[in-house]
């Protein structure tokens, strides 16, 4: 997974060099710019998608946030019951995370800084990854599923960036910088050729569009 790897120190670079801070604002209740709030939103409505494919009662289940961020999943998870085992690229990230976790919940909530896919961090009911596999290809979207899915008894239920008109453009222009000057860029995915590359198991589960963020939300089951 050459590709992959290259990819996920880019991000790890970015976010824990580059927009620690802006992510840090974007997922409070600080005030922000009118095209951050529709990023703020739309990401509240996608967490509400994602947490819809799993039991509202997850007492006794263990989950992985596969790029936890700053946390705002792994509170949801633990409020539910699960025992959550939350992972992200960015020490920085896991930093803010772990301080903003209310004090009710800690001891359902494990940080780790890492790589997501790691073997170490065990076995799951369900993976929760939002956004964190947007920077990757379509083979290594499905290098990752097919690691994540030997140890999850349940679904990966995660994100892509979907194949739209608006983020062609953002892909295209965003390879026009010199690669040392660029965040990592989205790469969107067609729904049939991603199915293609990852074979059966995947499924379709709605799109959030509003404003300048847009995601759609698949399931993989093992």
């Amino acid at each position: 997974m050459a590709d992959y790897s290259a990819t996920r120190d880019r991000v790890e670079q970015y976010f824990d060099r580059s927009a620690t801070k802006v992510w840090e604002r974007l997922t409070s209740d600080a005030p922000v710019s009118r095209i951050r709030q529709t990023v703020r939103e739309g990401r509240d409505r996608m967490r509400e998608v994602m947490l819809s494919r799993l039991p509202n009662d997850l007492r006794g289940a263990r989950v992985l946030d596969a790029g936890c961020g700053t946390g705002l999943m792994a509170v949801e998870l633990a409020t539910r019951g699960a025992y959550v085992h939350a992972v992200d690229i960015s020490p920085q990230l896991i930093g803010i995370a772990e301080a903003r976790m209310p004090e009710g919940l800690r001891g359902k909530v494990t940080f780790q800084a890492g790589d997501m896919t790691a073997p170490e961090h065990g076995h799951f009911d369900y993976v929760m990854a939002m956004d964190s596999l947007i920077y990757y290809r379509d083979t290594d979207i499905a290098a990752v599923l097919t690691k994540l899915g030997q140890r999850t008894s349940e679904a990966v239920v995660f994100t892509v960036a979907p194949r739209t008109p608006f983020l062609m453009t953002f892909f295209t222009l965003g390879k026009l910088f010199p690669r040392s000057d660029r965040s990592p860029v989205m790469i969107p995915h067609a729904f049939a050729t991603l199915a293609k590359t990852v074979g059966p198991g995947l499924t379709r589960v709605d799109r959030v569009s509003r404003g300048f963020y847009i995601s759609e939300c698949l399931e993989f089951r093992p």
